[in-house]
């Protein structure tokens, strides 16, 4: 009888959907490590007394950011995001490769010349902001990326230390209709309406018509729940389960 509960309890539709988000971002947050691994390594090879890292070192990256796109299906644009005055001859600077919706990879060109009216500051941005703030792999959105593909995406980040210092985040973008497409099968199984969101409470997918994607959420800390021990919580008539260790929360009635 006790394997039977326990076979049961495998089975349970909330573990199902913990186990299909968890297994969908991480598929994401392995193009995410390795990214931020190779820009590791990079940075610390061009760095040294007298020599600080440019803009034109960056490209050595570029061989295995296409390799990630071609490698990762969810994955449509991975990249290193230098923090301000990480590189000697720009302000900032995305190395930043995504597959247009002809299936060519291209860069992204922006332009990060504060002096510019065109300038796009990249460093007020959930993908950017929680990663330095928290030290912690992050997921951002869902939002219109304007910066990118002017499509609703969630960006997935890890901040990236050199030395103990922060310089920047490595990053992927999903196509929120691809995250949807993995995990809304799941949610609708569950009895009760039920969302995932956020660290800052942005719903990233739901059931629920009272927290529709890509709304703010007011509620319970979410970045609390996600900092403590992957358990379960029960607070306000909610239950709130994070997703395997991912920084995403499932938030469903406390039936």
């Amino acid at each position: 009888m006790a394997g039977r509960a326990g076979d049961q309890d495998t089975h349970h539709p909330v573990r199902e959907v913990v186990r299909r988000v968890r297994d969908t971002l991480e598929e994401v947050f392995r193009a995410v490590a390795e990214t931020s691994a190779d820009t590791g390594a990079l940075l610390d090879e061009v760095s040294g007394p007298g020599r600080e890292p440019l803009a034109a070192d960056l490209a050595a990256l570029r061989p295995g950011l296409r390799a990630r796109l071609a490698g990762h299906p969810l994955v449509s644009g991975v990249g290193f995001v230098a923090a301000p005055g990480l590189l000697a001859d720009v302000p900032g600077w995305l190395e930043w490769w995504q597959r247009g919706p002809d299936g060519a990879v291209r860069p992204l060109l922006l332009d990060l010349d504060p002096e510019h009216s065109a300038y796009s500051d990249y460093t007020h941005w959930d993908w950017y902001t929680l990663p330095r703030e928290t030290g912690r792999r992050a997921v951002a959105g869902p939002y219109v990326d304007y910066l990118c593909s002017d499509e609703y995406s969630l960006t997935l980040s890890a901040p990236v230390v050199l030395g103990g210092r922060f310089v920047g985040v490595a990053a992927a973008d999903v196509y929120l209709r691809h995250f949807e497409a993995a995990v809304l099968p799941v949610l609708q199984r569950l009895p009760a309406p039920a969302r995932l969101v956020n660290a800052r409470g942005r719903v990233a997918a739901s059931t629920d018509p009272a927290h529709l994607a890509g709304l703010l959420t007011k509620g319970p800390d979410f970045a609390a729940v996600l900092a403590g021990p992957p358990t379960e919580h029960r607070t306000d008539g909610l239950r709130l389960l994070p997703c395997g260790g991912t920084p995403l929360v499932l938030v469903t009635a406390d039936a």
